[in-house]
């Protein structure tokens, strides 16, 4: 047992955070939640649009037309949840992390659009088991392809590409190695 953990210690507020801090934090908690439902209804919008009026209607099935809703519930969740991170990024920085620029923050949004583009897309070939299928099992595979598509686009290491500020906006951390598996500190210079 560590010096300072006892049951009987009070649990003050950390210097660092204040009433207002939290307050504004929670706001933007709020606003991000907001935008990312927001995000998900205009994106089911959009994808029943293309599912139903548009030249998409004939490749849909009938059956797999809640498929192209899932990928429209992606996409539209993904850039309803990252666009305000990233324009809050682009206008707010630390010493730590500066803000961002107006051509990584459109090069961050274009890529948010990209990823959903390829989610809709994933729906899209899921729909297709709509002809074979009914549309509940068809619904069911389009939310686990949906769901896990995204994972192989997370293991691409795009620092190869040039697109070193394509991995999020948190922090990297510069070249060294994030940990030496159990026990290692990664910060230990020799």
């Amino acid at each position: 047992m560590s010096v300072g953990s006892g049951a009987g210690e009070s649990r003050a507020q950390s210097p660092g955070r204040s009433f207002a801090g939290n307050v504004v934090f929670g706001a933007g908690l709020l606003l991000v939640l907001a935008t990312m439902t927001l995000g998900g209804y205009g994106g089911v919008a959009l994808a029943l649009g293309l599912a139903d009026d548009s030249f998409l209607s004939s490749a849909i099935p009938g059956d797999g037309r809640n498929a192209a809703v899932v990928g429209g519930i992606g996409a539209g969740g993904l850039a309803g949840l990252v666009v305000p991170l990233i324009l809050f990024a682009a206008v707010r920085g630390t010493e730590e992390n500066p803000r961002i620029g107006a051509g990584e923050a459109l090069l961050k949004v274009l890529g948010a659009v990209a990823v959903g583009a390829y989610l809709f897309l994933v729906s899209l070939v899921a729909a297709q088991l709509g002809w074979v299928l009914p549309k509940g099992p068809t619904t069911l595979v389009s939310v686990f392809a949906v769901g896990f598509s995204w994972m192989p686009l997370a293991l691409v290491p795009w620092e190869r590409f040039g697109l070193g500020g394509v991995g999020g906006l948190l922090p990297t951390s510069g070249g060294k190695s994030r940990g030496r598996g159990r026990g290692g500190d990664s910060d230990q210079s020799d």
